[in-house]
């Protein structure tokens, strides 16, 4: 029996790649995809996988299509004292999905909620069924988010819309999200993953190289100054010049067929 290249990890599925394409998908349906520290220790250990794999080109993360993740797991959070919080290593965890150098697309179905929602906004481009719904509730159990919630949403809709859904616990729909910039896309909730494949699948037929570069040059505009952007954008604009993929692809441009890139 063959080994397969990737394994599931505690509270996860994981299939490909194929065309370039990883599947993670979060999987405990009793627990409506509860974050706990297992999932997410099993999350990074993929990612971290499949950034050293050139098969992969791209990832979906979903929940399925009932619910992408309703929050952190609360009986394990209940069960830690304020030093087992401040020395747990759920930060170190998320930030291997913040460093994950390729593309993100997250397939949202469902509730987003809670550490749910802060996972979404790590994924570079958001595709939501119609029946989504993203929020921050943790006031309701007298915290707030720790896990970018504050910041990244803030980003993500500017401050009224974060302050609502942060202060009052409040709910976006995937409507209200796609009007408020949190997601890319609102589709049917059937045709949510598979957008999402599709989407991962284009980005994965381009330059690699380049698109890592263009998603480094992108993430930086939320980390320091235009000025300083601008200096990086132009940075790896120059850097791409030097690679076989950017004189392949104005190769293949001028020869009207399609490119065959190399990753280097």
């Amino acid at each position: 029996m063959t080994t397969p290249r990737y394994s599931a990890a505690e509270g996860l599925q994981v299939a490909g790649p194929e065309a370039g394409v990883l599947e993670i998908r979060l999987d405990r349906p009793q627990a409506r995809n509860a974050l706990s520290t297992p999932l997410l220790r099993g999350l990074a250990a993929l990612l971290e996988q499949a950034e050293r794999d050139d098969d992969v080109r791209a990832v979906v993360l979903t929940g399925g299509d009932k619910v992408f993740a309703a929050g952190a797991d609360l009986a394990e959070m209940a069960a830690k004292d304020m030093q087992a919080v401040l020395l747990e290593e759920r930060p170190r965890l998320f930030g291997v999905v913040a460093r994950f150098p390729k593309p993100i697309v997250a397939a949202v179905c469902g509730y987003a909620l809670g550490g749910g929602c802060e996972l979404v906004m790590h994924a570079d481009i958001v595709i939501a069924g119609e029946g989504a719904q993203f929020g921050q509730p943790e006031i309701n159990l007298g915290i707030i988010p720790g896990a970018g919630g504050t910041q990244r949403l803030t980003h993500a809709v500017g401050k009224s819309v974060a302050m609502k859904l942060v202060l009052a616990g409040e709910f976006l729909t995937a409507a209200e999200a796609l009007s408020a910039g949190l997601v890319a896309e609102v589709v049917a909730d059937d045709a949510c993953i598979a957008r999402a494949h599709a989407l991962a699948q284009k980005i994965a037929a381009k330059a690699p190289l380049a698109v890592r570069l263009a998603k480094d040059a992108v993430l930086q505009s939320f980390e320091v100054p235009l000025s300083a952007g601008l200096a990086l954008e132009r940075r790896n604009f120059v850097v791409l010049a030097g690679t076989e993929d950017r004189n392949e692809g104005v190769k293949s441009f001028l020869e009207k067929r399609k490119p065959e890139w190399k990753g280097r």
